[in-house]
């Protein structure tokens, strides 16, 4: 007890005594701040004067390193060793040869300055597997591009601007995809043909832009119509821009990063005296139509300037390009010239509106987006799964669970007008919506002929790229597949049996996906290859906050629809999209709605986030993560006594469940026999319809690698995996 009170006595003079001294322990702690801050002040000014000095050199980034060098402080001799400009690459698009003579002399000039200088033709680069790396590169890339006939790129600049603009327009890329990248674009055109003046040098720099990508200084164009060309001829004008480029070259050397006053605003110099010329100079050509609203909508100032924080915006989500406020102002912009070019929007015969003039806004939205109209209510697109499994870089979650070529894949639909406006809706809702059909109507045989033409066009542009597979470019000029699942509600079409018997008399298998609306539509549908419903909910009141659908009897119809998919021979599918704290709790309620419909297959699959959209509140948080996902198909597979997981395919965040009849002797056979199926649907039609087929007369055995559980996690081993750079997190889908 003693030794106790001893402790206590001494811990409470310890206490009263620093109470008592407490004037000098805070003085104590005010010296020490005083001495840090001193410390800070002094290193900012060791910073300076290591730039004014390199400043005053003569623009050789070797001389202020020297000076550098000489200076003991620890922060200049780190300050010395980094390297602002790592080199420079210069890409070219030349048809007769200028651009590229443009480029050698544009490399001597900068190898003059002791920097790095690679030129490249753009025919012989990837895009997609290299240009994400001169986002951490520290190089500086130029852009020198002509505009060929009727504004298109040149051959060998082709594939490189549609890679860019469907890359710039591609939510699944994110509008921050190539911040960091350092540019400048010259663009070479002739002013006689005004409406396609310099067009792809305007278009490279504002998909750019739209990437985050950083201008060291005005875009500049070339004009090879001496009368109209500010210098006298297009040399001239070349020599004048690389004279500023140069200039503004060895300045970013010097770490220089402001190139005028810095209070420029959308590309426009507002800078007085010199500095603001030279803006102008930059400029050339292009004042007109620079200031048309549409590309004012994409003008940014250079880098370091305000307007580039600006881009990647405060609210944005990382890895996602925010489609909305872009999509907005270029739909108002360019319906305003489309109205004004028009003078109204036409109306067709007997006054029944043509569905492309309707929704003229949504129609710039599918144009803008890789979208090819067929006729006046049709659309097909190239899908991104086709691409990639033309390079050999795997294919669609459809390739790993039912066996398609995803090369050959045509995804398009009969009808843009959909009868849902659902929250998660990657078209952001530019389509018409409708109950019922109210316009006028092409005839299938001519939807059909367009989409395949317009499907076979978009395949010829990757005549020659890099990567592509001879082989499967040969091969995915016939189309062997059609989705019809691209936007709308295909079964809304009247003619939607004759469009899929065409598909078949062409030899090409038929997925079409509805949205469990019309079910009369559903049990009217002939055979196809595999009938969709989306069930993106379990009861009515999350249906109604999830589909939006417009009928006021949606769930009586989704109800109805499911008990129509259940009298269905052929294969049938529920297709669930999982959106976090929205639909992933109702477990019990999705197993009750699977034994009313009796599908085949169930996909499950995590939404896929489209960008931000004043119609849709979804953000990244309601992206469930893979895990996620595999876990909710587990808990219900649990649920379904007759159903197992058969499937996976994780670079879509998506699983298969199949009712167990299509495991046969412990083998799964998910997989399609397209032939089979093509002989039994022409048996069905010269049989008056008499001779019937089910789901089991045309399977084929699953391999192992698109099983649940298997290593490869439902990718292909025939093709070779791509890792996107600067993805931090996958959420594609298809």
């Amino acid at each position: 007890l003693d030794v106790s009170m001893d402790s206590w006595n001494f811990f409470y003079t310890c206490l009263v005594s620093l109470w008592l001294h407490r004037f000098y322990i805070y003085s104590a702690v005010a010296f020490g701040i005083s001495i840090w801050i001193a410390i800070q002040f002094t290193t900012t000014k060791t910073k300076k004067k290591v730039t004014e000095h390199g400043e005053k050199s003569s623009g050789n980034p070797a001389a202020s390193e020297g000076i550098e060098d000489k200076l003991v402080n620890g922060y200049a001799t780190l300050r010395a060793k980094e390297v602002l400009v790592a080199g420079v690459k210069i890409f070219y698009g030349s048809q007769t040869g200028t651009a590229k003579r443009f480029a050698k002399g544009l490399a001597e000039a900068v190898i003059s300055l002791n920097l790095p200088v690679e030129v490249i033709n753009m025919g012989d680069y990837d895009p997609d597997d290299c240009l994400a790396e001169e986002t951490t590169s520290r190089n500086i890339c130029v852009f020198l591009v002509a505009t060929y006939t009727d504004g298109q790129p040149t051959e060998s600049a082709a594939w490189f601007c549609k890679w860019l603009e469907e890359t710039a327009n591609d939510f699944r890329f994110g509008k921050t995809y190539l911040k960091g990248l350092r540019y400048a674009v010259f663009g070479l055109g002739n002013s006689v043909y005004v409406d396609h003046y310099n067009t792809v040098g305007r278009n490279i720099d504002r998909w750019l832009w739209m990437l985050s990508a950083s201008r060291i200084m005005t875009r500049a164009e070339g004009d090879c119509n001496v009368a109209q060309s500010k210098h006298g001829s297009i040399e001239a004008d070349f020599e004048a821009w690389k004279a500023k480029f140069l200039s503004r070259l060895q300045a970013l050397c010097r770490g220089e990063k402001k190139p005028c006053s810095g209070k420029c605003k959308k590309g426009k110099c507002k800078s007085s005296g010199k500095q603001s010329k030279e803006s102008s100079d930059h400029e050339h050509g292009a004042s007109e139509y620079e200031n048309t609203e549409a590309e004012e909508l994409f003008e940014t100032s250079s880098e370091g300037e305000a307007d580039t924080e600006e881009a990647g915006g405060t609210n944005s989500v990382v890895d996602v390009e925010d489609l909305g406020n872009i999509m907005s102002r270029m739909k108002k912009a360019k319906s305003e010239v489309a109205t004004r070019s028009s003078g109204s929007h036409p109306v067709l015969d007997k006054g029944v509106p043509n569905i492309a003039c309707v929704k003229i806004d949504g129609l710039i939205y599918f144009l803008f987006s890789g979208y090819k109209l067929t006729g006046s209510h049709s659309g097909v697109k190239l899908c991104r799964w086709t691409k990639s499994m033309l390079r050999g870089r795997g294919g669609c979650y459809k390739h790993t669970f039912y066996g398609i070529e995803s090369h050959r894949c045509m995804e398009a639909t009969p009808s843009l007008a959909c009868a849902n406006k659902c929250v998660f809706c990657w078209r952001h809702h530019t389509n018409p919506v409708g109950t019922e059909w109210r316009w006028k109507m092409d005839q299938p045989e001519m939807i059909l002929q367009e989409a395949i033409e317009n499907h076979q066009n978009m395949i010829k542009q990757f005549k020659g790229v890099s990567g592509v597979k001879a082989d499967r470019f040969e091969e995915a000029m016939t189309a062997k597949h059609c989705a019809l699942s691209l936007v709308g509600e295909p079964i809304m079409y009247p003619e939607i049996n004759r469009f899929v018997k065409l598909l078949h008399q062409h030899g090409i298998s038929s997925f079409l996906v509805t949205n469990a609306q019309f079910p009369d539509e559903i049990r009217n549908l002939e055979p196809v290859t595999q009938l969709y419903v989306s069930v993106d909910a379990s009861t009515k009141e999350s249906l109604k906050r999830i589909d939006r659908p417009l009928f006021k009897d949606f769930w009586q119809r989704f109800l109805d629809s499911l008990k129509a998919l259940s009298e269905k021979q052929q294969r049938t599918v529920y297709r669930l999209t999982l959106v976090k704290a929205w639909n992933v709790d109702e477990l019990k309620a999705y197993a009750d709605l699977i034994s009313l419909g009796k599908p085949d297959f169930i996909e499950v699959k995590g939404v896929t986030y489209c960008g931000e959209s004043s119609a849709s509140n979804l953000t990244m948080a309601n992206v469930p993560w893979h895990e996620e996902v595999v876990r909710f198909v587990q808990e219900l597979a649990d649920l379904i006594l007759d159903y197992e997981i058969a499937c996976e395919h994780e670079h879509s965040n998506c699983l298969l469940i199949a009712h167990k009849k299509f495991k046969i002797n412990g083998e799964w056979y998910t997989w399609i026999n397209y032939d089979r199926f093509q002989e039994l649907v022409q048996e069905h039609e010269r049989s008056g319809r008499s001779k019937t087929f089910t789901a089991a007369d045309y399977t084929a055995r699953t391999p192992r690698w698109a099983l649940f559980g298997s290593r490869e996690r439902g990718f292909d081993p025939l093709d070779v995996r791509y890792q996107r750079k600067n993805k931090v997190r996958d959420i594609s889908g298809c």
